[in-house]
């Protein structure tokens, strides 16, 4: 990278690059970003990010996100970051938990919402008061499925 150019600079491209595909060229741009501002929670999440998708360094990337979250606690993409790494090393569970913590800073956060309908939400149990794995749950939910699939309408037993 130019030497000229600011930290945003290689922050933006990065961020274009991981959103074309380059995982490779986005982590040189979030490394560079971060040395340049090692204060910015934002490169530094990032950059935790891309050490997880590229050099595949767990321990370091959720150290660096961690850290990231802690400091901006508000800011719903760092959060996303988060997940993102969690996601990347096949933590679905930890995974959605960050991202649903994103969504309670922000609840219109658009990206989040499609990570988290890419990934599926399962539905809710049929009787709540009745745990999922319940016999009675589990046989009204594959007759709730069955009968969605076939499109007809049925009754919301949710609020049974």
């Amino acid at each position: 990278m130019h030497a000229s150019y600011t930290a945003e600079e290689h922050f933006l491209r990065g961020k274009r690059k991981l959103d074309e595909g380059d995982a490779d060229g986005a982590l040189e741009c979030f490394r560079t970003a971060q040395a340049l501002e090692p204060g910015s929670a934002l490169y530094r999440s990032y950059y935790g990010l891309g050490l997880a998708l590229v050099e595949r360094r767990l321990d370091r990337a959720l150290d660096l996100c961690r850290s990231a979250a802690k400091q901006e606690f508000y800011n719903p993409e760092l959060y996303r970051n988060l997940a993102r790494v969690h996601l990347a090393f096949g933590f679905k569970a930890e995974g959605i938990r960050y991202l649903r913590r994103g969504l309670m800073i922000d609840p219109a956060h658009a990206e989040i919402r499609a990570d988290l309908t890419e990934l599926g939400m399962r539905s809710s149990p049929v009787l709540r008061f009745l745990p999922r794995r319940h016999l009675v749950n589990r046989w009204l939910g594959r007759w709730r499925q069955i009968w969605s699939e076939r499109n007809l309408p049925l009754r919301d037993l949710d609020a049974a």
